[in-house]
């Protein structure tokens, strides 16, 4: 991985984009530990990192839409 795959975050609505699906769905994968726990930066900020997104995918052998 690269050090910019590393530092980069991904919000809610772009991790709904990349998989074509709805935040909500997001949120139940997270709530079902069916994905990467996400990261709270600051109060109403809450990111993932796609450094674990990829190796989520990875280990899935899922394939993103974007």
């Amino acid at each position: 991985m690269t050090p910019d795959t590393i530092r980069t975050w991904l919000t809610v609505k772009q991790l709904a984009d990349r998989f074509d699906t709805s935040t909500s769905s997001i949120w139940r994968w997270v709530r079902r530990d069916q994905f990467p726990q996400p990261v709270k930066l600051s109060p109403g900020c809450t990111r993932w990192r796609l450094s674990d997104v990829k190796a989520w995918e990875e280990s899935r052998g899922v394939a993103a839409h974007a």
